[in-house]
């Protein structure tokens, strides 16, 4: 077996790979490293390396039974301080293994570790090693990271092809409501840890405009378009009630008048559609352009018809995966793992909707992309399936087409279920909540939890100034530190070349250092996961920590270096409390 020192190297690349990635074997399959919660990344890479050397190293000389399938060596942060930097609990975990007490395996290994960066490795427990730094190691780090501040939270560029996520996707018939806003926020801070985390990614906005409910709307905006001309008209059946409707036929009717009242209804229909149409696509965009959201493509499904549905029906058809029943055509989806064959093609020939995702779907997956992330709201959960097997009816790799369910949004004022709108008696939209709470509570609230879990929003919470409003006490941790290099310069302090860190060496310094240095990683599992929730936690956990140092050590008013090493760490601080924000389409303030 034979020890795969380019893993070294990979440390020093600095997060070159993903989680998935970074899953590495070595000893020909037998161990495998992988990262655990901690804050010096290269360093954890060069204790898990240092681990595996001791083992293969007692392996070679007979103290430990060569093995194949041996545990991860995983690296968490320890509760407490005084139980080190690290822990790693391989020792027990390979004790069945080796059939062997796990303290003396423990024992072993630290006996065959020597690093310089290492002051200490103890034996806790039933075989706990519990790895000990040695200080300059921390500040060595951070001058590293203060060197080179404007990168930090970006990591270096994956290898590979561009992926893209697609979401919010609403029909342009009415106005974004709230459910549409946490998909929308979701979605868009998925793209920016995404992009952070080294990836290329393409954001894209399918744009529902065929089929029946773009029919509807031309007729619900007609009934209203005549209506304000005096006219007596039946509202469609199958109608949007909305107001918006209404504000659409009062703007065609304030630009044209009633030039369009004398036309036969179909074409004033027509002429109608695409107006309204035009109104609500820009009405949307509006909206999610406000929300802090924007997209890379906006991809007609009118483009699909009938050419790229029809051309995705016939290489199905060609492949043996169409077949026809009652004048309809079916595909044969069961063979995929769906629940039941689907009609793709109708006996009057007109197209399903499924028909219209095959081809939209085949396109992406055409288009060059390597993985294809759809969110769609918890009720498709139904629809993966299908949507799966079609690709993998036309050959394509299904397990890259990754759909994230939402799950829905209740509002609440303190303990009051808010069910609709005031204004409208309907659904409250995107836009009533961004005018009530304002965008950066909004996003951050959606971005609280994860999106597979229902979400409680309170609105008199969201809208408080105060430490109970966890982005309120994120946004105060940056002005704070806006204030105090203000402060400073009025002194005449100013940012160090190069810090004397090792001046800085309270429990307080410690914990702010040791906290920032989480971030790199907390960026990578965050990607890895799909999980914006991360982002958020650690904001706010970074801000509490900051709370901390600034309560326990004055910047102001004590020794020149030691003041200068602070600043230094606080402006780290601001950077990242501001890149993390960044990720979420939060803003940072200079003051509140």
């Amino acid at each position: 077996m034979t020890f795969h020192r380019r893993y070294c190297i990979i440390a020093a690349k600095f997060l070159e790979y993903s989680l998935v990635e970074f899953a590495l074997s070595i000893f020909g399959g037998a161990f495998k490293i992988i990262q655990g919660k901690g804050f010096i990344l290269n360093v954890k890479i060069q204790i898990a390396d240092a681990v595996a050397g001791a083992v293969q190293s007692a392996v070679a000389d007979g103290v430990f039974k060569a093995a194949d399938n041996l545990p991860e060596i995983t690296l968490e942060v320890p509760p407490k301080k005084e139980f080190g930097d690290f822990a790693c609990n391989f020792a027990m975990q390979a004790a069945k293994i080796f059939r062997a007490n796990p303290r003396k395996i423990a024992e072993e290994i630290r006996s065959r570790i020597s690093a310089p960066w290492l002051d200490k490795i103890e034996i806790a427990g039933a075989g706990f090693m519990n790895f000990y730094l040695k200080p300059s190691v921390i500040y060595d780090e951070l001058r590293a990271v203060y060197d080179n501040l404007d990168n930090f939270g970006q990591l270096p560029a994956k290898n590979n092809q561009p992926i893209q996520i697609e979401y919010v996707s609403a029909n342009p018939t009415g106005l974004l409501h709230v459910g549409h806003g946490r998909g929308a926020a979701a979605g868009s801070a998925i793209v920016n840890i995404l992009r952070a985390a080294g990836f290329s990614v393409v954001s894209e906005y399918y744009i529902n405009d065929a089929g029946n409910q773009m029919e509807n709307l031309a007729k619900s905006v007609n009934a209203r378009y005549l209506e304000l001309l005096g006219q007596s008209v039946e509202f469609p059946e199958d109608g949007y009630h909305g107001a918006d409707i209404i504000d659409t036929a009062k703007k065609i009717l304030a630009q044209d008048g009633d030039k369009y009242l004398s036309l036969p209804e179909a074409e004033r229909l027509k002429i109608l559609e695409d107006l309204a149409y035009a109104d609500k696509l820009a009405e949307l965009k509006k909206d999610l352009a406000e929300f802090q959201v924007n997209f890379d493509v906006w991809y007609s499904e009118r483009t699909l018809h009938p050419d790229k549905i029809n051309a995705a029906i016939k290489a199905l058809r060609d492949r043996g995966e169409i077949y026809e029943k009652d004048g309809a055509l079916w595909l044969a989806s069961t063979r995929y793992g769906d629940d039941k064959d689907r009609v793709v093609i109708r006996e009057n020939g007109v197209p399903t909707y499924l028909a219209a995702d095959i081809a939209y779907h085949k396109d992406k997956f055409e288009r060059g992309f390597s993985t294809l992330i759809n969110i769609w709201g918890a009720d498709h959960h139904g629809y993966i399936a299908r949507v799966k097997a079609a690709m993998t009816a036309l050959g394509f790799n299904a397990d890259n087409l990754k759909i994230l369910l939402l799950q829905m949004v209740s509002l609440y004022r303190g303990a009051e279920l808010v069910r609709m709108s005031k204004r409208t008696g309907e659904s409250i939209t995107l836009r009533e909540l961004m005018e009530e709470v304002g965008v950066d509570a909004a996003r951050y609230f959606f971005l609280m939890r994860s999106i597979d879990s229902q979400l409680d929003f309170d609105l008199e919470l969201a809208k408080k100034k105060s430490s109970e409003n966890p982005v309120y006490y994120i946004q105060y941790a940056h002005a704070r530190i806006c204030s105090i290099f203000r402060q400073a310069e009025e002194v005449g302090l100013k940012l160090p070349a190069a810090p004397e860190f090792s001046l800085m060496t309270t429990p307080a310094e410690i914990d702010l250092v040791n906290k920032i240095f989480e971030y790199p990683d907390e960026v990578e599992k965050a990607a890895a996961e799909f999980a914006p929730q991360r982002i958020a936690r650690y904001a706010y956990d970074l801000a509490a920590q900051f709370h901390s140092f600034y309560r326990d050590c004055r910047i102001l008013g004590v020794e020149e270096n030691l003041a200068a090493a602070r600043l230094a760490l606080v402006k780290v601080t601001a950077h990242t409390i501001k890149h993390a924000l960044g990720l979420l389409g939060v803003s940072a303030p200079a003051s509140m």
